[in-house]
This record gives structure tokens, sequence and C-alpha cells, in this order.
């Protein structure tokens, strides 16, 4: 095992704010026995409904929508800043449909309570999802966003997951 499960309440030394705006972090899924990771920079950590919770965004278009629609949970897997030239060139750029992006980068997938993470990542988050939406152009009251952000009207949609549970990388436990 290349991971220890803590409970994520305990998280210390995480900055959402850095690990998801500036590190980046990676969101899995399968559906069907396919597999696949997207970058994602857009997401929040907090409690909602009296739970863990994640959200998380992923745009119609992307590979990882599809699997993510299809999947009951996903995982959310961050690394670091040391990781950001392989989470942007690669699990940013290209698809999974054309070729198997993990490869790609060198890194390893495992299973963590039958979800999908890599073995590179310095925490990952075990999410069930629990509401999705899509982002609504007519609700944006901050017009400039949506026009910053969405010029081709390609709104993501929206995932808060429940966090079940938390592990961390364990040098020990490897």
């Amino acid at each position: 095992m290349l991971f220890k499960e803590i409970d994520p309440c305990e998280l210390e030394n995480l900055n959402a704010f850095r690990a998801v705006g500036k590190e980046w972090f990676l969101i899995t899924a399968e559906h069907g026995g396919v597999r696949n990771a997207m970058t994602a920079s857009w997401g929040f950590l907090g409690n909602l409904w009296n739970k863990n919770a994640a959200v998380c965004f992923v745009r119609p278009q992307r590979f990882t929508h599809t699997l993510t629609e299809n999947a009951d949970r996903v995982s959310l897997c961050f690394f670091g800043d040391g990781y950001r030239p392989e989470l942007g060139r690669i699990f940013g750029r290209l698809s999974g449909r054309d070729l198997d992006k993990a490869a790609e980068a060198g890194f390893h997938y495992t299973y963590l309570d039958g979800v999908p993470a890599f073995e590179e990542a310095k925490l990952v988050l075990v999410c069930r999802k629990m509401y999705t939406d899509l982002i609504k152009e007519e609700n944006f009251l901050d017009k400039e966003v949506d026009a910053a952000c969405y010029p081709a009207k390609d709104y993501h949609t929206v995932y808060v997951c429940e966090v079940e549970k938390a592990y961390i990388s364990s040098p020990a436990a490897k």
C-alpha cells in the first residue's frame, strides 16, 4: 500500500487556494473499465450539508466528463507544484480519447476503495457524487466572468461530492 488513510479534518499544511488554483489537481474517474484523468484548477474543499465536501468542475467536451457523469465516485489527486508540467502539458491539454495520458506522463494508476487514483499523488480524496448541475449563462451576476471564462458558452458541469476518505502518501507504507 502506498497510502495511509487519515481523517480529512486532520489534513495539515493543505492550503486549498494554493493546492487548487496554483498547483492544480487531477479529477480521475472510471466507467465501464475505461479510466481517465484531467487537470482541474477550479474547485472547492470544505463542508456542505453536514459533510466533508469537494466541488469540482468539468466541461462537457472533456472525455473525463463522460466518465464522471457515469461514475458514482471519483478521486481528486493532489501532487504539489513539482508535477505542474505534467498536469498542464499532458492531463490538461491532451485527450484520453486519443492516448493513455497516465502512461504518457509516466504516472501509475492505483485503486483506493475501488476508485482509480495515482501513486505519485501526495493526497487523494475519494469522493462520492451527491449533486450535479450545469453552470447557466442566465445565472451570472457578473457578466464579465461569463465573457472571460466562457466565450464559447461551454459551461462546466458542477459536481458536489462527499469526501468519503482521505489518503496521504506514506513513505513508510511503500
